[in-house]
């Protein structure tokens, strides 16, 4: 795994466009600005305007370095190029959702009359959408996807494990952004027992399917010696 202008050029233009808006909407930002809302959209804490404008997009630079350089510190490396077009996806998704939230945290900040927890639903539910569309294609790997002990001793319990989790992904997707129309905190709620469940199910799955695979083994030095 590489970084490829050719394909890694949206996540670029996402990241250089919220610095550019940072940059020349410095000089007209107010010294404070809210950049924290609580489960009812509500602004709860306020801080500096390098907080509420540079904060995101470098955590944004952050996320795409770790997302773009983690798998060439994986093991089994050489089986990224089984779904390299997924994890793209997955990586574009990823920065393309804190680009939604800061555009609508700026507006927010500078007036705008936007209802954050509505917004953050729409972009979280956007996001379990295209990880279930892609996540039945993820292979074995220590980064991406549906990581416990069990998928990642049974190539099995790895393929049927990411197989209802993109299901369940897609559907936990349609439940979240339809909650966007709830008034809050439900729609924060929605976001919490969705991602809770999901998890719940895709784990203990993973376990009963490792549990029934003959040809399981056990995680590396974990062997009798």
């Amino acid at each position: 795994m590489r970084v490829n202008w050719r394909t890694d050029w949206p996540q670029w233009v996402i990241i250089g466009g919220m610095l550019s808006f940072a940059a020349l909407a410095w000089p007209s930002t107010p010294d404070q600005m809210p950049v924290h809302w609580n489960l009812y959209g509500e602004p709860d804490r306020f801080g500096g305007k390098f907080e509420g404008l540079f904060v995101v997009p470098l955590a944004g630079i952050a996320v795409y370095l770790v997302l773009a350089f983690a798998p060439r510190f994986d093991p089994g490396r050489a089986n990224y190029a089984q779904f390299a077009q997924a994890v793209m996806i997955l990586r574009t998704a990823v920065i393309a959702m804190l680009g939604a939230v800061y555009i609508g945290l700026q507006l927010a900040a500078h007036g705008s009359r936007i209802d954050i927890s509505k917004l953050v639903a729409l972009v979280i539910g956007g996001l379990f959408l295209v990880s279930g569309s892609v996540m039945g294609k993820l292979r074995p790997n220590w980064f991406f996807g549906i990581r416990t002990p069990w998928t990642l001793s049974s190539k099995e319990a790895w393929v049927k494990t990411h197989r209802l989790g993109g299901w369940l992904f897609v559907a936990g997707g349609f439940l979240i952004m339809l909650s966007s129309v709830a008034p809050a905190p439900w729609n924060g709620l929605a976001i919490a027992v969705v991602a809770f469940s999901v998890g719940i199910v895709t784990v203990v799955y993973s376990y009963f399917v490792w549990r029934s695979d003959p040809e399981k083994i056990p995680p590396a030095g974990t062997r009798p010696a």
